[in-house]
Protein backbone atom coordinates (compact mmCIF):
# COMPACT_ATOMS: atom_id res chain seq x y z
CA UNK A 1 0.00 0.00 0.00
CA UNK A 2 1.50 3.34 -1.36
CA UNK A 3 1.35 5.88 2.20
CA UNK A 4 0.63 9.04 0.07
CA UNK A 5 0.86 12.07 2.60
CA UNK A 6 3.48 14.25 3.69
CA UNK A 7 5.94 13.12 6.84
CA UNK A 8 8.06 15.05 8.87
CA UNK A 9 11.09 14.44 6.24
CA UNK A 10 9.31 16.94 3.91
CA UNK A 11 8.61 19.86 5.92
CA UNK A 12 11.19 22.33 6.59
CA UNK A 13 11.03 22.91 11.03
CA UNK A 14 14.54 25.16 11.68
CA UNK A 15 12.97 27.76 13.71
CA UNK A 16 9.62 26.85 13.26
CA UNK A 17 6.86 26.30 16.33
CA UNK A 18 5.94 22.10 14.98
CA UNK A 19 2.58 21.72 16.75
CA UNK A 20 2.42 17.54 17.32
CA UNK A 21 -0.64 15.96 17.57
CA UNK A 22 1.14 12.93 20.52
CA UNK A 23 -0.84 10.25 21.82
CA UNK A 24 0.60 10.19 25.38
CA UNK A 25 -2.96 8.58 27.13
CA UNK A 26 -0.79 6.71 29.31
CA UNK A 27 -1.61 4.69 32.52
CA UNK A 28 -0.67 6.78 35.87
CA UNK A 29 -0.62 5.25 39.50
CA UNK A 30 0.73 7.55 42.43
CA UNK A 31 1.02 10.13 40.43
CA UNK A 32 3.47 9.06 38.01
CA UNK A 33 3.44 7.41 34.68
CA UNK A 34 3.47 3.77 34.94
CA UNK A 35 3.68 2.70 31.53
CA UNK A 36 5.84 4.67 29.16
CA UNK A 37 4.97 2.42 26.10
CA UNK A 38 3.98 5.33 24.18
CA UNK A 39 5.97 8.01 25.36
CA UNK A 40 8.78 5.81 23.63
CA UNK A 41 6.72 5.16 20.77
CA UNK A 42 6.79 8.59 19.74
CA UNK A 43 10.58 9.37 20.32
CA UNK A 44 11.93 9.12 17.04
CA UNK A 45 9.79 11.85 15.75
CA UNK A 46 10.28 14.21 18.22
CA UNK A 47 14.16 13.78 18.31
CA UNK A 48 14.31 14.11 14.06
CA UNK A 49 12.18 17.38 14.57
CA UNK A 50 14.42 18.16 17.50
CA UNK A 51 17.54 17.60 15.44
CA UNK A 52 16.38 19.76 12.96
CA UNK A 53 15.89 22.56 14.65
CA UNK A 54 12.26 22.48 15.23
CA UNK A 55 10.41 23.86 18.23
CA UNK A 56 8.08 21.81 19.32
CA UNK A 57 4.46 22.57 21.06
CA UNK A 58 3.22 19.15 22.11
CA UNK A 59 -0.61 18.05 22.66
CA UNK A 60 -2.09 14.98 23.59
CA UNK A 61 -5.25 13.96 25.73
CA UNK A 62 -5.62 11.43 28.84
CA UNK A 63 -7.84 9.68 30.12
CA UNK A 64 -11.75 10.66 29.75
CA UNK A 65 -12.29 14.04 32.12
CA UNK A 66 -15.82 14.59 30.17
CA UNK A 67 -14.63 17.97 29.39
CA UNK A 68 -13.98 19.61 32.25
CA UNK A 69 -10.65 19.65 34.53
CA UNK A 70 -9.50 16.86 37.01
CA UNK A 71 -6.05 17.21 38.69
CA UNK A 72 -5.94 13.39 38.84
CA UNK A 73 -5.86 13.36 34.47
CA UNK A 74 -3.18 16.21 34.30
CA UNK A 75 -0.11 15.69 31.56
CA UNK A 76 2.37 17.32 34.17
CA UNK A 77 3.23 13.65 35.04
CA UNK A 78 3.83 13.08 31.72
CA UNK A 79 5.97 15.91 30.73
CA UNK A 80 8.29 14.58 33.59
CA UNK A 81 8.59 11.59 32.45
CA UNK A 82 9.08 12.91 28.55
CA UNK A 83 11.83 15.48 29.81
CA UNK A 84 13.89 12.00 31.58
CA UNK A 85 13.43 10.64 28.34
CA UNK A 86 14.52 12.81 25.85
CA UNK A 87 17.37 14.43 27.76
CA UNK A 88 16.37 17.42 27.53
CA UNK A 89 13.73 20.26 29.31
CA UNK A 90 10.06 20.00 28.81
CA UNK A 91 8.40 23.53 29.57
CA UNK A 92 4.79 22.27 30.75
CA UNK A 93 1.76 24.93 29.85
CA UNK A 94 -1.25 24.76 32.49
CA UNK A 95 -3.82 25.15 29.44
CA UNK A 96 -4.09 24.14 26.03
CA UNK A 97 -5.01 26.89 25.04
CA UNK A 98 -5.03 31.24 26.39
CA UNK A 99 -2.12 34.11 26.89
CA UNK A 100 0.15 31.46 29.24
CA UNK A 101 0.52 28.73 26.71
CA UNK A 102 1.30 31.56 23.55
CA UNK A 103 3.72 33.01 25.75
CA UNK A 104 5.61 29.44 26.26
CA UNK A 105 5.33 28.49 22.79
CA UNK A 106 6.86 31.95 22.00
CA UNK A 107 9.89 31.63 24.25
CA UNK A 108 10.36 28.10 22.74
CA UNK A 109 14.12 28.34 20.74
CA UNK A 110 15.23 25.81 18.49
CA UNK A 111 15.17 22.25 19.75
CA UNK A 112 13.25 23.42 22.52
CA UNK A 113 9.77 21.43 23.82
CA UNK A 114 6.50 22.06 25.44
CA UNK A 115 3.69 19.96 26.45
CA UNK A 116 0.19 21.47 26.74
CA UNK A 117 -1.89 20.49 29.63
CA UNK A 118 -4.49 17.45 28.60
CA UNK A 119 -6.81 18.83 25.84
CA UNK A 120 -10.07 17.36 26.89
CA UNK A 121 -10.00 19.62 29.84
CA UNK A 122 -11.53 21.67 27.10
CA UNK A 123 -15.07 20.86 25.67
CA UNK A 124 -13.85 21.91 22.07
CA UNK A 125 -11.55 18.94 21.36
CA UNK A 126 -13.92 16.27 21.61
CA UNK A 127 -16.46 18.84 19.52
CA UNK A 128 -13.77 19.69 17.12
CA UNK A 129 -15.04 23.25 18.10
CA UNK A 130 -13.86 25.67 15.55
CA UNK A 131 -13.00 28.42 17.75
CA UNK A 132 -10.70 25.29 19.93
CA UNK A 133 -9.04 24.82 16.50
CA UNK A 134 -8.10 28.31 15.71
CA UNK A 135 -6.70 28.53 19.03
CA UNK A 136 -4.36 25.60 18.72
CA UNK A 137 -3.49 26.36 15.58
CA UNK A 138 -1.79 29.85 16.75
CA UNK A 139 0.72 27.75 18.97
CA UNK A 140 2.15 26.34 15.94
CA UNK A 141 3.54 27.27 12.36
CA UNK A 142 3.65 23.89 10.93
CA UNK A 143 1.10 20.92 12.17
CA UNK A 144 2.33 16.89 12.63
CA UNK A 145 -0.02 14.01 13.85
CA UNK A 146 1.93 11.15 15.14
CA UNK A 147 -1.00 9.56 17.38
CA UNK A 148 -2.10 7.07 15.30
CA UNK A 149 -4.25 5.89 18.39
CA UNK A 150 -6.37 8.88 18.03
CA UNK A 151 -6.57 8.60 14.37
CA UNK A 152 -10.16 7.65 13.95
CA UNK A 153 -11.39 10.25 16.12
CA UNK A 154 -12.69 14.08 14.46
CA UNK A 155 -11.51 15.77 17.26
CA UNK A 156 -9.97 19.33 16.98
CA UNK A 157 -6.35 18.51 17.47
CA UNK A 158 -6.78 15.69 14.63
CA UNK A 159 -8.99 17.23 11.92
CA UNK A 160 -9.88 21.04 13.10
CA UNK A 161 -7.00 21.72 13.46
CA UNK A 162 -5.63 21.14 10.29
CA UNK A 163 -7.88 23.89 8.62
CA UNK A 164 -5.46 26.25 9.49
CA UNK A 165 -2.20 24.93 8.26
CA UNK A 166 -0.81 24.88 4.70
CA UNK A 167 1.38 21.74 5.17
CA UNK A 168 -0.09 18.81 7.69
CA UNK A 169 2.46 16.03 8.27
CA UNK A 170 2.26 12.85 9.96
CA UNK A 171 5.20 11.03 12.08
CA UNK A 172 7.33 7.98 11.96
CA UNK A 173 5.10 6.37 14.15
CA UNK A 174 1.41 7.28 12.30
CA UNK A 175 4.07 6.68 8.79
CA UNK A 176 4.91 2.81 10.40
CA UNK A 177 1.54 2.01 11.40
CA UNK A 178 0.02 3.08 8.41
CA UNK A 179 2.28 1.10 6.46
CA UNK A 180 2.55 -2.38 8.72
CA UNK A 181 -1.55 -2.46 8.57
CA UNK A 182 -1.70 -0.75 5.02
CA UNK A 183 0.33 -3.53 3.23
CA UNK A 184 -1.60 -6.03 5.58
CA UNK A 185 -5.07 -5.09 3.75
CA UNK A 186 -3.44 -4.26 0.42
CA UNK A 187 -0.87 -7.10 -0.29
CA UNK A 188 -0.35 -9.72 2.35
CA UNK A 189 2.05 -12.71 2.12
CA UNK A 190 0.14 -15.78 2.44
CA UNK A 191 -0.79 -18.04 4.21
CA UNK A 192 -2.68 -15.20 6.09
CA UNK A 193 -4.52 -15.43 9.49
CA UNK A 194 -6.14 -13.18 11.30
CA UNK A 195 -6.73 -13.68 15.15
CA UNK A 196 -9.71 -12.02 17.11
CA UNK A 197 -10.34 -11.85 20.53
CA UNK A 198 -11.85 -9.53 23.05
CA UNK A 199 -15.27 -9.61 25.25
CA UNK A 200 -17.44 -8.60 22.91
CA UNK A 201 -18.55 -9.13 19.44
CA UNK A 202 -20.06 -6.11 18.64
CA UNK A 203 -17.11 -4.39 17.91
CA UNK A 204 -15.63 -6.85 15.62
CA UNK A 205 -18.13 -7.73 13.58
CA UNK A 206 -16.88 -5.28 10.77
CA UNK A 207 -13.46 -6.63 11.42
CA UNK A 208 -14.72 -9.96 10.49
CA UNK A 209 -16.40 -8.99 7.45
CA UNK A 210 -13.52 -6.61 6.22
CA UNK A 211 -11.35 -9.62 7.25
CA UNK A 212 -12.61 -12.88 6.15
CA UNK A 213 -12.28 -12.50 2.10
CA UNK A 214 -8.66 -11.76 2.55
CA UNK A 215 -7.30 -13.83 5.04
CA UNK A 216 -6.61 -17.81 4.64
CA UNK A 217 -8.02 -18.81 8.41
CA UNK A 218 -10.00 -16.63 10.76
CA UNK A 219 -9.71 -17.80 14.78
CA UNK A 220 -11.77 -16.86 17.23
CA UNK A 221 -11.29 -16.49 20.56
CA UNK A 222 -11.91 -14.61 23.67
CA UNK A 223 -15.67 -14.05 25.18
CA UNK A 224 -17.01 -13.55 21.86
CA UNK A 225 -16.06 -16.98 20.76
CA UNK A 226 -19.06 -17.94 22.75
CA UNK A 227 -21.86 -15.77 21.04
CA UNK A 228 -20.25 -17.95 18.01
CA UNK A 229 -20.77 -21.00 20.20
CA UNK A 230 -24.06 -20.73 21.22
CA UNK A 231 -25.19 -19.72 17.53
CA UNK A 232 -23.70 -23.08 16.16
CA UNK A 233 -26.12 -24.79 18.84
CA UNK A 234 -23.66 -25.29 22.11
CA UNK A 235 -25.05 -24.17 25.72
CA UNK A 236 -22.90 -22.20 26.91
CA UNK A 237 -23.79 -21.75 30.96
CA UNK A 238 -22.85 -18.33 32.36
CA UNK A 239 -20.29 -17.14 29.92
CA UNK A 240 -20.76 -14.16 28.13
CA UNK A 241 -23.76 -14.10 24.95
CA UNK A 242 -24.56 -11.58 22.70
CA UNK A 243 -28.12 -12.53 22.36
CA UNK A 244 -28.83 -9.74 19.79
CA UNK A 245 -25.46 -11.02 17.69
CA UNK A 246 -26.94 -14.42 17.60
CA UNK A 247 -28.13 -14.45 13.85
CA UNK A 248 -25.19 -12.41 12.67
CA UNK A 249 -22.94 -15.07 13.74
CA UNK A 250 -24.93 -18.03 12.41
CA UNK A 251 -24.76 -16.27 8.79
CA UNK A 252 -20.89 -15.73 9.26
CA UNK A 253 -20.77 -19.19 10.61
CA UNK A 254 -22.63 -20.37 7.43
CA UNK A 255 -21.08 -18.44 4.66
CA UNK A 256 -18.00 -19.93 5.92
CA UNK A 257 -18.89 -23.64 5.79
CA UNK A 258 -20.38 -22.26 2.44
CA UNK A 259 -16.96 -21.45 0.96
CA UNK A 260 -17.41 -18.03 1.02
CA UNK A 261 -14.64 -16.61 2.83
CA UNK A 262 -11.90 -18.12 5.13
CA UNK A 263 -12.88 -21.03 7.24
CA UNK A 264 -13.66 -19.12 10.96
CA UNK A 265 -12.38 -21.90 13.79
CA UNK A 266 -13.71 -21.79 17.04
CA UNK A 267 -12.66 -23.24 20.46
CA UNK A 268 -12.95 -26.86 20.95
CA UNK A 269 -12.32 -26.47 24.37
CA UNK A 270 -12.55 -23.91 27.36
CA UNK A 271 -11.54 -23.11 30.73
CA UNK A 272 -14.73 -23.12 32.94
CA UNK A 273 -15.00 -21.17 36.50
CA UNK A 274 -17.71 -20.16 38.87
CA UNK A 275 -16.47 -16.45 38.79
CA UNK A 276 -13.79 -14.29 37.48
CA UNK A 277 -11.30 -14.25 40.16
CA UNK A 278 -7.61 -14.80 40.59
CA UNK A 279 -6.41 -18.62 41.21
CA UNK A 280 -10.05 -19.77 42.06
CA UNK A 281 -10.90 -23.34 40.88
CA UNK A 282 -11.44 -24.29 37.23
CA UNK A 283 -11.79 -27.14 35.00
CA UNK A 284 -11.06 -27.29 30.99
CA UNK A 285 -13.77 -29.03 29.14
CA UNK A 286 -15.10 -29.33 25.76
CA UNK A 287 -17.17 -26.68 24.28
CA UNK A 288 -20.40 -29.37 24.17
CA UNK A 289 -19.96 -29.95 28.12
CA UNK A 290 -19.95 -26.39 29.30
CA UNK A 291 -21.66 -26.80 32.52
CA UNK A 292 -24.53 -24.33 33.08
CA UNK A 293 -23.39 -22.71 36.26
CA UNK A 294 -20.27 -21.71 35.39
CA UNK A 295 -18.81 -19.30 32.41
CA UNK A 296 -15.80 -19.85 30.13
CA UNK A 297 -13.47 -17.34 30.97
CA UNK A 298 -10.14 -18.95 28.48
CA UNK A 299 -9.73 -21.02 25.70
CA UNK A 300 -8.02 -24.93 26.21
CA UNK A 301 -4.94 -26.36 24.99
CA UNK A 302 -6.78 -28.75 22.90
CA UNK A 303 -7.82 -25.24 20.65
CA UNK A 304 -4.56 -23.80 20.91
CA UNK A 305 -2.60 -27.16 19.46
CA UNK A 306 -5.37 -27.11 16.44
CA UNK A 307 -4.32 -23.76 16.20
CA UNK A 308 -0.93 -24.07 16.37
CA UNK A 309 0.16 -25.10 12.92
CA UNK A 310 -2.04 -22.69 11.21
CA UNK A 311 -0.05 -19.50 13.29
CA UNK A 312 3.15 -21.86 12.58
CA UNK A 313 2.97 -21.63 8.67
CA UNK A 314 1.89 -18.53 8.27
CA UNK A 315 3.14 -15.41 6.03
CA UNK A 316 1.22 -12.71 8.15
CA UNK A 317 -0.48 -13.08 11.53
CA UNK A 318 -2.90 -9.77 12.72
CA UNK A 319 -3.93 -10.65 15.97
CA UNK A 320 -6.22 -8.35 18.00
CA UNK A 321 -7.89 -8.95 21.46
CA UNK A 322 -7.21 -11.96 24.27
CA UNK A 323 -8.47 -15.37 24.31
CA UNK A 324 -9.46 -14.64 27.90
CA UNK A 325 -9.40 -12.59 30.86
CA UNK A 326 -5.24 -11.93 30.42
CA UNK A 327 -5.42 -10.06 33.44
CA UNK A 328 -6.66 -12.62 36.39
CA UNK A 329 -4.32 -16.17 36.30
CA UNK A 330 -5.29 -18.99 35.44
CA UNK A 331 -7.50 -17.03 32.44
CA UNK A 332 -4.07 -15.63 30.88
CA UNK A 333 -2.51 -19.11 30.00
CA UNK A 334 -4.13 -19.09 26.39
CA UNK A 335 -3.75 -15.37 25.46
CA UNK A 336 0.39 -15.75 27.19
CA UNK A 337 0.64 -19.12 24.44
CA UNK A 338 -0.87 -17.67 21.51
CA UNK A 339 1.47 -14.57 21.71
CA UNK A 340 4.68 -17.35 22.18
CA UNK A 341 3.44 -19.27 18.90
CA UNK A 342 3.20 -15.76 17.29
CA UNK A 343 6.70 -14.76 18.48
CA UNK A 344 8.31 -17.77 17.33
CA UNK A 345 6.41 -17.51 13.99
CA UNK A 346 7.91 -14.14 13.79
CA UNK A 347 11.18 -16.02 14.29
CA UNK A 348 11.25 -17.62 11.28
CA UNK A 349 10.09 -14.94 9.01
CA UNK A 350 6.39 -14.02 9.08
CA UNK A 351 5.09 -10.48 9.88
CA UNK A 352 3.24 -10.35 12.95
CA UNK A 353 0.67 -7.49 13.24
CA UNK A 354 -0.31 -6.96 17.36
CA UNK A 355 -3.68 -4.66 16.53
CA UNK A 356 -3.02 -2.60 20.01
CA UNK A 357 -4.96 -2.46 23.56
CA UNK A 358 -5.67 -5.32 25.49
CA UNK A 359 -2.72 -7.80 22.84
CA UNK A 360 -0.53 -5.02 23.02
CA UNK A 361 -0.63 -4.73 26.83
CA UNK A 362 -0.68 -8.88 27.18
CA UNK A 363 2.40 -9.16 24.67
CA UNK A 364 4.48 -6.46 26.34
CA UNK A 365 3.19 -7.98 30.02
CA UNK A 366 4.90 -11.30 29.18
CA UNK A 367 8.33 -9.02 27.06
CA UNK A 368 7.96 -9.94 23.52
CA UNK A 369 6.98 -6.82 22.06
CA UNK A 370 10.66 -6.81 20.48
CA UNK A 371 10.01 -10.21 19.00
CA UNK A 372 6.86 -8.94 16.89
CA UNK A 373 6.83 -7.46 13.99
CA UNK A 374 5.23 -4.45 14.64
CA UNK A 375 2.81 -3.69 17.98
CA UNK A 376 -0.05 -1.14 16.94
CA UNK A 377 -0.55 1.90 19.63
CA UNK A 378 -3.80 2.42 19.01
CA UNK A 379 -6.38 -0.20 19.56
CA UNK A 380 -9.67 1.64 18.45
CA UNK A 381 -7.80 3.43 15.30
CA UNK A 382 -6.75 -0.58 13.95
CA UNK A 383 -9.80 -1.98 14.21
CA UNK A 384 -11.53 0.82 12.13
CA UNK A 385 -8.65 0.59 9.77
CA UNK A 386 -8.64 -3.59 9.61
CA UNK A 387 -12.65 -2.97 8.88
CA UNK A 388 -11.45 -0.72 6.12
CA UNK A 389 -12.89 2.77 7.26
CA UNK A 390 -10.48 5.73 6.19
CA UNK A 391 -9.62 7.47 9.69
CA UNK A 392 -9.77 11.58 9.85
CA UNK A 393 -6.69 11.75 11.50
CA UNK A 394 -5.17 10.47 7.92
CA UNK A 395 -7.33 11.92 5.59
CA UNK A 396 -6.67 15.73 7.32
CA UNK A 397 -3.06 15.07 6.74
CA UNK A 398 -1.62 16.58 3.33
CA UNK A 399 -1.12 14.50 0.37
CA UNK A 400 1.73 14.42 -1.22
CA UNK A 401 2.03 16.22 -4.66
Amino acid sequence: MTFNKLTIDDIEVSGRRVLIRVDFNVPLADGEVSDSTRIEATLPTLRRLMERGGRLVLMSHLGRPKGGIDPALSLRPVAERLQGMLGSPVVFAGSCVGEESLEAASRLDDRGVMLLENLRFNPGEEANDPEFSKALAGLGEVYVNDAFGSAHRAHASTVGVTRHFNQCAAGYLMARELEYLGNALADPAHPFVAVLGGAKISGKIDVIEALRMKVDHLLIGGGMAFTFLAARGYRVGESLLDEERLDMAKNLLEAAEAGRGAPIHLPVDVVVAEKMEPDVPYQVVPVDAIPGDMAGFDIGNATLEQWRPMIGSAQTIVWNGPLGVFEIPPFNAATVELARMIADATDRGAISIIGGGDSAAAVAAIELTDRMSHVSTGGGASLEFLEGNELPGVAALSDCR
